[in-house]
């Protein structure tokens, strides 16, 4: 059944991204709202109004944080994946670091895959779902899938089930609607650890898969 436009929802939208934009003129005290974010609600309004007669009022919330955070810049952009990705993840175990416009999300072996193994575990199924879900409402950026090991075995053996474990995770976001002419996967065995292999915890720490998310150049 088709769903009616929701007019309201739209504009509740681009209201509380016009109260976010706004600041203060340290010497007016007048509130004012940014170039850059004016740009941004004018992509807003608009693919608010496509996402709602698409997908319903949440369509219309959904497009237009994501147009009008294209509208914002690459940092704004990004900005929004971010916010998306920690409140996703918050209870996950998946870490979220912002390097620069990049963002890298860190899934530790313990729950990505068994030992010695690269099947994804079932407990690592829906962080990986969220995650795709936000890589596919935005876009504009290219993705790197890169897995790591520790230290123990054979460097060959290490560098193969890198490789599998980068290719497992890049095949579940593909599932799951990444379009795969954004992705690239990458093993890299023991060669860029995190930590000392020394330890157990070292070790633990430097079995993971990274996901790379770089923003493409937006005009």
């Amino acid at each position: 059944m088709t769903r009616l436009f929701k007019p309201a929802t739209a504009v509740a939208t681009l209201v509380a991204l016009a109260l976010s934009a706004c600041t203060t003129n340290p010497q007016t005290g007048q509130t004012e709202i940014s170039k850059t974010a004016l740009y941004g609600l004018g992509g807003a309004a608009a693919c608010g109004l496509v996402g709602a007669l698409t997908h319903g009022g949440k369509g219309a919330r959904n497009s237009a944080l994501a147009c009008g955070a294209i509208g914002a810049g690459i940092g704004g952009y990004m900005d929004y994946q971010e916010k998306q990705l920690r409140e996703k993840l918050k209870n996950s175990q998946i870490a979220v670091e912002r390097i620069g416009d990049q963002l890298k999300l860190s899934l530790p072996n313990n729950i990505t895959f068994p030992t010695n193994g690269y099947q994804l575990n079932d407990k690592v199924q829906k962080p990986l779902t969220d995650i795709a879900g936000v890589l596919v409402q935005f876009p504009d950026t290219s993705i790197t899938v890169a897995g790591h090991t520790d230290s123990s075995g054979a460097a060959a053996y290490n560098q193969t089930l890198s490789e599998k474990r980068a290719q497992s995770v890049t095949e579940y976001l593909q599932g799951q609607g990444v379009n795969s002419v954004r992705v690239r996967t990458m093993g890299y065995g023991a060669a860029q650890p995190v930590a000392s292999n020394a330890s157990d915890s070292g070790k633990a720490r430097n079995r993971r898969v990274e996901i790379m998310i770089t923003p493409q150049q937006m005009g």
